[in-house]
């Protein structure tokens, strides 16, 4: 999955356990160690506001995005409007 969660940075520079957070936030702790370990499909957004207002951060310290390195680059596709035939130049 492309999504990084990056709650684990976050833990540690709060001091804070993931019990404690977990607490704070309303959710169990096999829930948040689900979405610490990347393998959540999903997170409401009521939950990922709570973990910011516990955390004191935004959406952007918890979430990144990382190139799937499984998936081979396009190549020679072109894009639409990106001067093909009958287009002018």
């Amino acid at each position: 999955m492309p999504i990084v969660v990056d709650i684990d940075v976050m833990l540690a520079r709060r001091k804070m356990s993931v019990g404690t957070l977990a607490d704070r936030v309303g959710i169990t702790p096999a829930n948040l160690a689900v979405l610490k370990n990347g393998r959540a499909k999903a997170v409401r957004f009521t939950t990922l506001a709570a973990l910011c207002e516990v955390l004191d951060c935004q959406p952007g310290d918890l979430l990144r995005w990382e190139p799937d390195e499984r998936v081979a680059p396009a190549t020679g596709a072109s894009r639409p409007g990106s001067g093909s035939a009958g287009t002018p130049g």
